[in-house]
């Protein structure tokens, strides 16, 4: 069985309270009416994951919550994973290599400027900037997550809240 991976960025953050620390910023209302509109458009295209790995940033774990809800997926399928958290393309790897074989199909939330390496490392594609809350599906003809590397995989989907593709 070919492997999927879905990228997703966090929502829209809130920049309001400069007191808070950069982990701890919540979604603000942009966040907190796009992810769930991007969930949804996951669930009208038939694409639902098995597993959910997020940063446990609270933007990031804000924006899996919402996903998780819409996929119908419970608590105990979304998985935080601290070191997501300003990762590196090499980093965000490694985290891929080492999931579990027995999911095919599995969501990982995060930030930039990693997960737009990420996307561009793993295609032949070439995309700017993941805005915030974009998604992209990258499909791999691998049985095993260790296989993954660049250029392996291939982009069937890259949406965001501005693009009308809903």
């Amino acid at each position: 069985m070919a492997k999927q991976l879905i990228i997703i960025r966090h929502a829209k953050s809130d920049w309001g309270d400069f007191t808070l620390k950069d982990f701890d910023r919540p979604l603000n209302h942009r966040g907190h009416k796009n992810a769930p509109e991007m969930a949804q458009r996951f669930v009208a295209k038939g694409i639902k994951p098995d597993t959910i790995v997020s940063s446990p940033a609270l933007r990031a774990l804000t924006t899996a919550k919402y996903f998780a809800s819409e996929w119908g997926l419970t608590a105990s399928e979304l998985n935080t994973e601290a070191l997501i958290y300003e990762a590196s393309t090499k980093t965000l790897l490694n985290i891929i290599n080492d999931f579990d074989d027995k999911f095919d199909h599995i969501a990982l939330f995060g930030h930039n400027p990693g997960l737009t390496d990420l996307l561009n490392y793993l295609t032949d594609e070439y995309i700017t900037n993941m805005p915030t809350c974009s998604t992209a599906v990258i499909e791999f003809p691998f049985d095993e997550w260790k296989l993954i590397s660049n250029d392996t995989g291939k982009l069937v989907l890259f949406d965001y809240p501005k693009s009308g593709l809903d």
